[in-house]
């Protein structure tokens, strides 16, 4: 073979490959897939004979809206070699069949409303409307992306819709059905076509690339299904590219480097970092992932996505996750659900929303990514907006007149001689409630240590003397989660309505810091109260086995162990105890009858 004839035979067999998206496009209604409901209506239709004068087909790009006007189209004229009339249940190709499918029968007329808007265009149509079919039953006119036409045109399509000839078919087709005069949709019998389910969409792709002959991991078809978003023309058209970019095999790390995807796993860690508050650790994350390809822009909606999957997790369970999820996924959406509150959840994704639309159009997008995530990492132990709502104004007795030589807010000193709204501090003392309790001014423990556990706050609110509050948390609530500056809390029945706000007052009083104290829906553990008694029983239980507390036991019949204390602290009681009392100290503590 000459080096001439085999550059043709190369163009030849390059000029031979057709677009997945045309190549497979459907014949019959059997292999359009998901839009079941609609194929139901349609074969029930063309069974009783009600079939309509014109429909109205709707939906995103590349659900089959031009796909089914065809199939329809062929279903209207079919004519099958045994005499069969019109019916969308085809096996055997007709007359008209194969030239309808690929576009170019005569009485089968597709128009293009984006480039024929005018009155003119339709005013042909109509005209040529009236002249019967050349060899078809009917005469079908597929009028797609309708709604660009403009409102002339529509008004001058009216009459004919009303009143269509007998041997007329219309079948409209647009994504935009808002944009269509009321007056048209009512003359047509309107198809909602819905976006393809994930599930549906990978098996149709898995039988695609095999047909197509490589090999396709299940993960990587995940990706290019959810990158269509419901389109079947989208993700084949993604499928064609990872075919040729993988050399035939078509694996996650593949779909992820053609579509610029970070990997899930990553994201997620992304988002617990910056959810943590780990500013600096977040930035290196996000110039890690732009350096392995991903996107700033891309990075910033898969974090939003993976909100959205947390937060439909937290409210609807572990049946609202994507069934398209890899198992590693679920698990890290249904552990961040579980320790994640609503209100951050829904203050994330709202900057994360925001911040989309920033590094979109910003002239450097990682950076107003990193801007993106320094904002969401600082505003994490800021507490939600409904409790800063609740919390109690400052009454008058909170507001003193200034006294000589204190300093204002804005740094200036007050003198002697300045002058004082006296009726305003008049009237602030006197319509002060006599019957409201004034707060305990409370102060800052000294160098004390910040809380790391529930039990520690309940030491603090001893410390601070501050027993209603103690008794509170060891009784009322029960613990979800506890992080320095954010615990939530599932408060019992018997708790007061505002103790979750005074517990967060109190902690910003007592440590100088911000913290976030949310109500849960979980469980969470036994009330502290309760762990402690349950313990204090299991000590008593232990005890009453030792040979030594046996043998008191059987000197004093009828005693029981009432509480369990140890030595150290027993010693330290003897020395605080009055002298003359020093004769009388026991240091078992028991009952007898």
């Amino acid at each position: 073979m000459s080096k001439d004839q085999a550059l043709d035979t190369t163009q030849n067999a390059t000029g031979s490959h057709a677009a997945l998206a045309r190549k497979y496009r459907p014949k019959v209604f059997a292999e359009l897939i998901g839009q079941d409901p609609m194929v139901r209506t349609l074969r029930n239709a063309f069974a009783s004979g009600r079939i309509a004068q014109a429909y109205m087909l709707t939906g995103v790009r590349g659900v089959g809206k031009t796909t089914t006007a065809r199939l329809v189209a062929r279903a209207l004229n079919y004519e099958g070699p045994d005499g069969e009339g019109a019916t969308i249940d085809i096996e055997r190709e007709g007359a008209h069949c194969q030239a309808i499918l690929e576009g170019r029968h005569l009485d089968v007329i597709e128009m293009d409303a984006a480039s024929h808007t005018g009155i003119d265009d339709i005013r042909d149509l109509i005209d040529s409307a009236h002249y019967k079919p050349n060899s078809a039953r009917y005469k079908v006119y597929i009028v797609d992306e309708v709604h660009m036409l403009s409102k002339q045109a529509f008004n001058g399509l009216l009459k004919t819709l009303e009143e269509p000839p007998e041997h007329v078919k219309f079948i409209f087709a647009t994504t935009e059905i808002r944009k269509v005069p009321v007056t048209v949709l009512s003359r047509c019998q309107r198809f909602d076509l819905r976006r393809i389910e994930a599930e549906t969409l990978v098996s149709h792709l898995a039988r695609i690339a095999k047909e197509e002959g490589a090999e396709a991991d299940d993960a990587a078809l995940s990706l290019i299904a959810r990158a269509g978003e419901g389109s079947v023309r989208d993700a084949l058209s993604i499928l064609d590219r990872a075919i040729a970019f993988g050399s035939g095999c078509i694996e996650p790390g593949t779909v992820r480097d053609l579509l610029g995807l970070a990997d899930r796993g990553r994201i997620f860690d992304l988002l617990e970092t910056v959810l943590k508050g780990d500013t600096g650790g977040a930035l290196k994350a996000l110039d890690q992932l732009n350096r392995d390809g991903a996107e700033p822009g891309q990075v910033i909606t898969d974090l939003a996505d993976a909100v959205h999957a947390v937060t439909v997790a937290k409210a609807a369970g572990p049946e609202g996750i994507d069934p398209a999820a890899g198992e590693e996924e679920r698990r890290r959406i249904e552990d961040l659900a579980k320790r994640l509150s609503m209100p951050v959840l829904a203050r994330a994704w709202q900057m994360l929303l925001k911040g989309h639309d920033e590094v979109r159009n910003s002239p450097r997008p990682l950076a107003a990514a990193d801007m993106v995530l320094v904002r969401l990492s600082y505003v994490v132990d800021l507490p939600p907006p409904s409790d800063v709502a609740r919390q109690p104004a400052p009454t008058a007795r909170d507001t003193k007149p200034p006294k000589p030589g204190d300093k204002s807010s804005a740094g200036t000193e007050v003198t002697a001689n300045a002058p004082v709204d006296a009726p305003t501090v008049a009237k602030s003392e006197n319509t002060a409630p006599s019957d409201v309790e004034e707060a305990p001014q409370t102060k800052p423990l000294p160098e004390a240590p910040m809380p790391q556990s529930l039990a520690d706050v309940v030491d603090l609110a001893e410390a601070q003397r501050d027993l209603k509050l103690k008794n509170a948390l060891l009784e009322q609530v029960r613990l979800v989660h506890f992080k320095p500056g954010d615990i939530s809390l599932n408060p019992l029945p018997l708790a007061a309505p505002d103790l979750l706000q005074e517990l967060m007052r109190k902690l910003k009083a007592w440590t100088g810091r911000v913290w976030i104290v949310s109500t849960s829906e979980q469980e969470g553990e036994e009330p502290l109260g309760a762990q402690r008694r349950a313990a204090a029983a299991q000590e008593v239980e232990a005890l009453q086995s030792h040979p030594a507390v046996q043998e008191v036991l059987r000197h004093f019949p009828g005693a029981k162990i009432k509480t369990v204390r140890e030595a150290s602290q027993e010693l330290e009681d003897a020395k605080e105890a009055p002298d003359d009392d020093t004769d009388d100290d026991v240091i078992a503590s028991g009952e007898t009858n």
